[in-house]
């Protein structure tokens, strides 16, 4: 099949409003985001979202259609890696294109699978049909007591794993706030932690003994992401396993740099940086070092669909992150990804993606056409 064009729907959302005690001030708000449409000489049309939750993504969909566009009209939709491979060339001595080429990348495997009448994880290889899941909220709290409220309620609503995010709460409050929640909990919910790369190297070193002590699942992001040398010390120091990263410019090769200097046990990836193409590839190259590749929020509902169907195809992730509020960063179609009864998500099982736009929806809230 060949490509006869590449359009985005430019949205203007406003989903409520979200504090959070970091340096995004709130999340929400009225936001523009995008429906990329990928069409086929043969009817046959793909789909993906264009935006990170709340973000505003002008600027990526203008460089899908200025750049990335030109590039594949006419090709093949199955060329795939050819694209991926003339990444370096078309981003010429830019920033990276990998995260603008990203919903492209799904929108192709979209029209793949709905080629084959397959979901995109059939395509990939089934490993399974359903993953667990952890709850995350951004922080919202400045006492350790919110983050303990916080916790009690997501284990209420049946959620037994829990990603905290403390924001700029104070290390030491942190510690403390670590050992409250382990304590509310007892061993009903799994527990990681997430600074963002907010600690200093004396911070993360303190914190991660705490997690330590209470059996923390991983340490997420405690320093930046380009202090390798600080990294690994915490990672031979700490029992709780490191996972890094998901800082923008952590994409595959830096990835793999990790894995080539046993950096931390666990590596960090997600289709919003690196698209379907770029995970998969992630995936197997960490469990080639016997290894974990956690996949991180996707940032909207068509790549966290994405998301879910490269976690279906290996056995080497252990969660699926479940973002909240919800409403922040799920749009556009009409069935949101489901919770079953063992508290799992299940593998999509319609062809490509698995997602049926809300049209409708998408109608009210366009603004424009890019093309």
């Amino acid at each position: 099949m060949k490509i006869t064009d590449i359009t985005i729907d430019v949205i203007e959302r406003r989903p409520p409003s979200v504090r959070v005690q970091d340096e995004r001030a709130d999340l929400g708000g009225t936001t523009t985001q995008g429906v990329l449409r990928v069409k086929t000489d043969q009817g046959i049309e793909g789909h993906a979202f264009v935006g990170d939750q709340g973000a505003d993504s002008s600027d990526r969909m203008a460089a899908i259609i200025k750049t990335l566009k030109p590039a594949m009209m006419d090709r093949e939709s199955s060329d795939r890696e050819w694209l991926w491979n003339q990444l370096k060339v078309i981003s010429g001595h830019g920033s990276a294109m990998e995260p603008t080429w990203a919903p492209l990348d799904v929108a192709l495997w979209d029209i793949e699978g709905k080629a084959a009448n397959q979901p995109i994880h059939k395509l990939l290889g089934t490993a399974r049909t359903e993953v667990p899941l952890y709850a995350t909220y951004p922080p919202r709290h400045g006492t350790p007591e919110g983050f303990v409220e916080e916790a009690l309620q997501l284990l209420d609503e049946g959620f037994t794993a829990y990603k905290i995010h403390p924001g700029p709460l104070h290390y030491k409050q942190a510690a403390i706030m670590a050992a409250k929640v382990r304590e509310a909990v007892g061993d009903r919910m799994t527990l990681m932690l997430d600074r963002n790369h907010g600690y200093t190297f004396r911070e993360a070193l303190y914190v991660g003994h705490v997690l330590d002590e209470n059996d923390y699942y991983w340490l997420e992001d405690p320093i930046a992401a380009n202090n390798v040398e600080a990294i690994k010390e915490l990672s031979t120091r700490l029992e709780t396993p490191l996972n890094m990263s998901d800082t923008s410019g952590f994409l595959f090769h830096e990835a793999a740099s990790f894995l080539q200097n046993n950096t931390v046990r666990v590596i960090r990836g997600t289709v919003r940086k690196i698209g379907i193409t770029g995970l998969k590839k992630q995936m197997s190259m960490v469990e080639g070092f016997h290894k974990v590749c956690e996949v991180g929020l996707a940032g909207n509902s068509a790549l966290n669909a994405a998301n879910l169907h490269v976690i279906m195809s290996s056995m080497n992730c252990t969660y699926f992150e479940y973002w909240l509020p919800k409403e922040v960063h799920q749009w556009g179609v009409k069935k949101q990804l489901q919770i079953n009864e063992n508290g799992n998500l299940e593998a999509p099982t319609g062809p490509g993606l698995g997602i049926e736009l809300d049209e409708e929806w998408i109608a009210a809230h366009k603004v424009a056409t890019l093309s």
